[in-house]
């Protein structure tokens, strides 16, 4: 037990130490300096939103466009940007890796949660604000917002360990993943609700495990206004298979670091 507790000691200063290097690796030490994990999304929402209300569209089955825009696109900018950083992180790092605590595990999950806390930080400041303007009203079920939120969390975590991972093993897996992200944008449910469409498209991407948890999400955030589609098992199970594997691949690079 003591030696657990140890371990344990030891991985969060290991852990803490890494956070702090990225970040004044990333932004410096001074500005806004880490202010800007949660300033870069509330930037790009608000922009979202503002084109949208530009252009007329205020309202769409009785939901806010400020608010649609702040369910949709701080839950899609956390799972991209946690997988963008994570993509070639070990050879970015790997001089850090012969140091006997730090892991490649270390460098990946550092990346991710600074994005998960920088998505999370934006998504709550931006819904208090608005809220506080009366532009849009306090989710309706605050705690399923939540659960849908670390449903996200997750599934960016096991897609950027498996990305992440993957791409120590050949740089062609960092090329692949800047397109896909693109192409993943319009379909991860952060633009439509899967009730505006038809059957046939409906069906088709819901086989994306991101626009469950973004439909999960928006019920709780604005009630019952339409039939929301997700099936949050079918996500679990996605999310399960991801980490296994972003977990098995990380063993590997770690593996076939020490034999070089």
């Amino acid at each position: 037990m003591q030696s657990l507790r140890r371990s344990l000691e030891i991985q969060g200063r290991v852990l803490w130490a890494l956070m702090l290097r990225e970040v004044i690796t990333r932004f410096g030490r001074h500005n806004l300096g880490a202010l800007w994990l949660v300033a870069e999304p509330m930037i790009f929402t608000l922009g979202v939103a503002g084109v949208w209300t530009a252009a007329g569209l205020r309202h769409g089955a009785g939901i806010p466009m400020v608010a649609f825009a702040i369910t949709g696109y701080s839950s899609v900018l956390m799972w991209r940007n946690s997988v963008s950083h994570c993509s070639h992180a070990i050879h970015h790092n790997i001089s850090l890796l012969f140091h006997r605590n730090v892991k490649s595990i270390d460098v990946l999950l550092t990346r991710i949660g600074l994005e998960v806390a920088g998505a999370t930080g934006s998504f709550a400041v931006l819904t208090v604000f608005f809220a506080s303007i009366e532009w849009i009203t306090l989710p309706v079920d605050p705690l399923q917002v939540i659960g849908g939120w670390l449903m996200l969390s997750w599934f960016a975590t096991g897609l950027a360990l498996t990305v992440g991972s993957a791409s120590a093993f050949s740089p062609v897996v960092e090329r692949i993943w800047h397109p896909t992200a693109y192409l993943l944008f319009p379909l991860s449910g952060a633009a439509y609700m899967s009730d505006w469409l038809p059957l046939p498209l409906r069906s088709a991407l819901l086989w994306l495990p991101m626009v469950h948890a973004v439909e999960f999400i928006r019920e709780g955030y604005f009630g019952p206004v339409v039939h929301f589609h997700y099936d949050m098992a079918y996500m679990a199970i996605c999310n399960s298979v991801l980490t296994l594997s972003g977990l098995a691949l990380v063993r590997l690079a770690d593996a076939r670091i020490e034999a070089e």
